[in-house]
């Protein structure tokens, strides 16, 4: 029997010799390596997590204790060591097991994450609510420092100075995010990753010191006392223990007993306290230790080679957007390129290379993104900020009060923008035509297809206000090329058009990516004899209100299809210009109902909820 068979519940792993330490870690990456090259997931940030989870496994009771993972996509080790090491079989597969922490999954998940830098404010929040209450249980956070450059951890840092009570932070240093980290606090890390050399420079001053007789022993004490001394010294600022936050480390993040030691003593003080631990990205896998980024999420691949399973035949949106800013950026001097710390996964690593003084990757930051982002507009360049549209979500309020109420030339690119499939509720970018749509001099694209998401950009750089060009994850759509032509502000385009008087009820209004589900709806009616008006809006605000009104005019049925949530979503906008002008014709939304959506292929999600192609053609064939 295997170290890891054994381990089949909470708390399994507190029964395990130590000298067995290294055969289970050992045994939890080829696991880890077996199941996410078979499922996809994310592979590197869990290698090198693998003896910091034993560790606080070691040291913690669950489900007493609290342990949150700051973004949580490397908590798989956690999953393995509370008895799911079964739901990996189906991991980030519809109604399968998540990719993150989930309450509902587990009672030893404490905190639903997916977003980065929140695991500091609700330790804390959960550590006052501890004190309260009068419990004595221990809580943990576990932040990267790539995270650890969000806002909200320097605001939670700030807040927990005061606290007079036990909370550990556990800083899990790898020196990455998904992109490589960038920065001042980076750059803080580098030095602090150097604390050996301080403990020892600190041993020789006082040992020299103790020596000059009479004189010696008072010297060395009152240095030792001084807490702005010898290591304010080497350790430039002293940011966490000035801020009133006990330091140790830096630790070597793959020596169990170490970690499981420091852990230990941790938990015996009553004031917050970090602990600084070093690891490596990929630690066991040759490939994810040489290339971290790119094993950061994988789908299915070659554990030999380490190529994906299924070849890449076309290129992506993010692709085409990638090859189109440095295209246009050769004649437009002013375009300048802003991403947080997603360079790779936004397609900016290329215009980086191209243009290296042109671009900017601010760290996990996207408030500041933005504002950075208007600062530069203000000054007469023309930026564009490429970020998940998920991640955009958090920059709402910079958005609008420092860019559309100065209607600066901000150009936004919400990539993964609709339903982003295996990472779930928490990556879904379902929420931005909602969220953008309400911001006055904010205008909003959504191309069908990789033709018109180059015409986008082309007409974004030319415009004199912010845009946001929405598209998906994913293959770039080639059909319905067109004719290629510039586009016009808020206006849409018919691409079938059989008027009423060939027997037609019917209009299909489809947002953006959706046009691929609606032309493969049209498709099918036509197949059964059935014409019907197939249109793309192309700009979702403004919309093209003459077209909405003559498609009304001429058809007694139009459907709107989008992979947005419902409530302020471009079909309730159409509906409320429909009623405005006591327009009779019936509309007919198809939408995202008002939930979080989990994980699923694309495919799988879109038949589900209802807006995928057959539900389409279902829903025009109740009117045929």
């Amino acid at each position: 029997m295997t170290v890891l068979e054994t381990i089949n519940k909470a708390n399994d792993i507190k029964n395990i010799d130590p000298q067995l330490y290294d055969n289970l870690a050992s045994e939890i990456r080829a696991f880890l390596l077996e199941k996410v090259s078979k499922h996809g997931g994310h592979l590197a940030s869990n290698l090198g997590a693998v003896e910091l989870t034993m560790a606080l496994h070691l040291c913690l009771t669950f489900p007493e204790d609290k342990l949150i993972w700051d973004v949580g996509h490397q908590s798989y080790v956690h999953k393995i060591l509370t008895g799911r090491k079964e739901g990996f079989d189906s991991l980030r597969q519809l109604d399968g097991m998540s990719g993150f922490p989930k309450i509902a999954e587990s009672d030893t998940d404490a905190f639903n994450t997916g977003h980065s830098s929140t695991s500091l404010s609700v330790a804390l929040g959960m550590a006052k609510a501890r004190d309260l209450k009068g419990d004595k249980n221990t809580i943990v956070a576990v932040i990267g420092d790539g995270a650890l450059s969000g806002g909200m951890a320097f605001e939670a840092l700030n807040n927990m100075g005061q606290l007079k009570s036990n909370l550990i932070i556990i800083l899990n240093d790898n020196k990455m995010s998904i992109s490589e980290n960038v920065g001042g606090l980076s750059k803080y890390l580098n030095r602090l990753r150097v604390g050996n050399k301080y403990n020892n420079f600190k041993g020789s001053v006082e040992r020299t010191l103790l020596k000059i007789p009479n004189i010696g022993e008072p010297i060395a004490k009152t240095v030792k006392r001084s807490k702005d001394s010898i290591k304010s010294l080497v350790v430039p600022g002293m940011f966490f223990e000035d801020m009133g936050i006990t330091y140790v480390g830096p630790i070597d993040g793959h020596d169990v007993k170490v970690l499981k030691t420091t852990i230990e003593n941790a938990k015996k003080l009553n004031r917050p306290i970090i602990i600084h631990v070093l690891s490596k990205k990929g630690k066991g896998y040759a490939l994810a230790e040489r290339y971290p980024d790119h094993f950061h999420g994988v789908n299915p691949f070659d554990v030999n080679t380490g190529k994906a399973l299924v070849k890449k035949e076309v290129s992506s949106y993010t692709d085409i957007f990638s090859k189109t800013l440095i295209k246009l950026a050769k004649t437009n001097t002013d375009i300048v390129a802003i991403t947080a710390a997603m360079a790779d996964g936004t397609g900016l690593n290329a215009f980086a290379k191209e243009y290296k003084n042109r671009f900017f990757d601010v760290g996990i930051a996207e408030e500041h993104a933005v504002t950075f982002a208007a600062g530069m507009a203000a000054s007469g360049l023309r930026p564009v900020v490429a970020v998940y549209s998920s991640f955009l979500q958090r920059a709402y309020d910079q958005i609008l009060h420092d860019v559309c109420i100065s209607r600066l030339p901000v150009v936004f690119a919400v990539d993964r923008s609709g339903l982003v499939g295996q990472d779930g509720d928490t990556h879904q970018g379902i929420f931005d035509t909602s969220y953008l749509s309400s911001l006055p001099n904010m205008t909003i694209i959504a191309p069908k297809n990789r033709y018109e998401l180059s015409r986008a950009m082309e007409f974004a750089f030319s415009y004199d206000g912010p845009v946001a060009i929405k598209y998906p994850r994913g293959d770039a759509y080639y059909e319905l090329k067109g004719d290629n032509r510039a586009l016009e502000l808020g206006k849409g385009e018919v691409i079938y058009k059989s008027g009423k008087e060939k027997g037609n009820k019917i209009a299909i209004v489809a947002v953006g990516s959706m046009m691929k589900e609606a032309n493969e709806a049209y498709l099918m009616l036509k197949e059964k004899g059935h014409l019907v008006t197939l249109v793309n809006p192309v700009f979702i605000k403004p919309f093209d209100k003459k077209m909405i009104k003559s498609l009304a005019k001429n058809h007694d049925v139009i459907i709107t299809v989008e992979d947005n949530v419902y409530q302020g979503g471009f079909g309730q906008m159409i509906a409320s210009y429909l009623r405005s002008v006591n327009s009779k014709t019936e509309l007919q939304i198809l939408a995202i109902d008002d939930k979080f959506v989990e994980h699923g292929t694309v495919s799988e999600l879109r038949r589900r909820l209802g807006i995928d192609a057959l539900a389409i053609y279902e829903r025009a064939m109740k009117y045929l």
